[in-house]
């Protein structure tokens, strides 16, 4: 090989040498036709792609693959895509966040094991950005970042409906006889009509939002809509782009600083983004060695105003957003509390990067003198019945529920609440606190998006559309509602919430950062001692998953991930 011509790089170790294994590395490579000259030491690209039929928000990821590879030819590169574990949202049971860390060993795996220089990351559904993120932060090569980008708005009879969002109205009206089941089901055609993620502040947009807020991608990469060709577009000049970065050796570490974190929890705060992001976020920093823990969302962004009014907290979704400017315009709203001299992947600072970021509709990106709404990121509750902490939206949630005291309706599992939720014996009405157990990390196992349990028909037949709820469980980001949620410790593992009973009085109080259980410490004591553990699964992953998984406030990750490996070259195969 010509090592004259390119400096030595990690995939030389592959590809470089002139010897038998040198032989066998680059002849099967060969066998898809490339010529011997793409082995000369130009940086190798892989392009780690989610792509699956079973995953619908990344189901056009073998389009948007090739324009990567383009932008990586242009550059000088050579691409070499391959598969991981893509993990579905709306069909993986029983939730994606089960198999999120599972993802995050193959990327991991698959980055190191193979002969890789650079990493560009096509992630779109709710739980392959963070898994992505995290197994390539636990390599620390260089990578980008292309998220798949949200769906068109979608139609129904001449309105707007958001995914997610709108299941969750329509299904309430349905169970309250305010609306068909026949108009419910041609909804269903009306609601999807185009590729890509959730066009609502969801889990999906919440994350393409952080991976631009972070730094991990090119501005505007949170909002162009998936049917748009500037998205193929962002995927070329990311392609083009991650061939620099492994010149310059520009690597995660780099990006993913403390201060790349701090901006990305403000950031959520004002795009009212969703409450996963906290288990992500912490879960991507523990990877990276970076301290981050849930003081700091309530100390960074519980006071930031939301200043996007999009659905589910607003009225707007994904594809007004990024006609309205897009994420960087609502990042130069806040630049004053934004660490602007963190280094984005660009090779631009984040405040070069917004600096001129202009707003075109103000009535979807409102301004902090006039915001969507005041104080509106996640608040970090505490108290006896969350001794580690629990989270709650106040944007989505209703402002005369944020303080309130009532009687705890139990439900022991998800089996229990769906048996007993809409039947007219149910002891409840709209003042009681809807309590739900073992949905988190080990009791679900995975913790499931449950935590926004459906009200009861009873009450929905009064007109009242939202009570306090409580759960070790996540939700959707695309759901609503005054929602209690990743109760730490969890059910599962003996946390307080496995102790409640039917009757109890539980305080909520979201300005006190208060979640209180009026029971003695003598009385959960005795309980406690007629509490017996749920039985776990005995075998494979699921088995793994509970014995090592951490709890939410820790980020859910498995204890013996957190940290990396980096990506020094493997022994070799033969």
């Amino acid at each position: 090989m010509d090592s004259k011509k390119h400096p030595f790089r990690r995939s030389q170790a592959w590809f470089g040498k002139n010897d038998r294994d040198g032989f066998m590395h680059r002849s099967w490579i060969k066998n898809q036709g490339y010529p011997h000259d793409e082995f000369d030491g130009r940086p190798v690209i892989g392009i780690c792609n989610t792509w699956s039929e079973l995953t619908p928000c990344n189901g056009h990821f073998r389009e948007l693959a090739e324009f990567v590879k383009r932008g990586v030819y242009e550059a000088g590169g050579f691409p070499l895509e391959f598969p991981v574990m893509s993990l579905g949202e709306t069909q993986l049971r029983p939730t994606a966040m089960l198999f999120r860390n599972l993802a995050s060993m193959d990327v991991e795996e698959s980055i190191r094991g193979n002969p890789i220089d650079g990493v560009v990351l096509l992630m779109g559904c709710d739980k392959t950005t963070p898994s992505l993120m995290m197994g390539a932060a636990s390599c620390d090569l260089p990578t980008i970042g292309v998220s798949g980008g949200p769906m068109l708005n979608g139609k129904f009879r001449g309105t707007d409906i958001g995914s997610g969002t709108g299941v969750w109205q329509m299904s309430e009206m349905v169970r309250a006889g305010e609306m068909t089941q026949e108009d419910f089901t041609a909804a269903e055609s009306c609601m999807h009509r185009s590729k890509g993620s959730c066009m609502t502040m969801g889990t999906a947009s919440t994350m393409a939002s952080m991976v631009e807020a972070l730094g991990m991608s090119l501005p505007e990469n949170a909002a162009i809509p998936a049917a748009d060709t500037r998205r193929n577009r962002l995927a070329q000049m990311s392609g083009r782009r991650i061939v620099e970065m492994v010149k310059e050796d520009m690597r995660m570490s780099q990006i993913l600083t403390r201060e790349a974190f701090e901006n990305a929890i403000r950031t959520n705060a004002a795009i009212g983004g969703s409450t996963n992001a906290v288990i992500h976020l912490i879960a991507i920093a523990g990877r990276m060695g970076v301290k981050l823990d849930l003081d700091d969302w309530d100390r960074l962004g519980a006071e930031v105003p939301c200043l996007l009014n999009l659905q589910p907290s607003g009225k707007y979704l994904m594809e007004d957003f990024y006609y309205a400017g897009g994420l960087p315009a609502v990042m130069r709203e806040i630049r004053p509390i934004l660490h602007l001299n963190s280094i984005t992947a660009n090779g631009k600072t984040l405040g070069e990067n917004i600096e001129k970021a202009p707003c075109y509709n103000r009535e979807v990106i409102k301004t902090p003198d006039e915001p969507f709404m005041k104080d509106a990121g996640i608040a970090v509750l505490r108290g006896n019945l969350a001794p580690d902490g629990a989270v709650i939206k106040p944007s989505a949630a209703s402002v005369h529920l944020l303080q309130h005291r009532g009687r705890a309706v139990v439900f022991e599992d998800i089996e229990d609440f769906h048996a007993r939720i809409d039947g007219d014996e149910l002891d409840i009405d709209e003042h009681c606190v809807m309590v739900l157990k073992n949905c988190g990390p080990k009791g679900y196992p995975g913790m499931a998006e449950v935590g926004n349990m459906p009200l009861p028909p009873k009450i929905l037949q009064k007109g009242i559309t939202d009570m306090v709820r409580i759960s070790d469980g996540r939700m959707s980001g695309t759901a609503y509602g005054t929602v209690v949620l990743h109760t730490s410790p969890e059910a599962a593992a003996g946390g307080p919430l496995a102790l409640v009973q039917n009757g109890d009085m539980i305080e909520l109080d979201v300005a006190g950062r208060r979640l209180h259980l009026e029971v003695s410490d003598e009385e959960l004591a005795r309980r406690r001692l007629s509490w017996k553990p749920p039985v776990h699964p005995n075998r494979g992953y699921q088995k793994l998953y509970v014995e090592h998984v951490q709890q939410a406030h820790l980020g859910a990750d498995l204890d013996f991930l957190v940290g990396g490996s980096g990506a020094a070259v493997p022994r070799e195969s033969h």
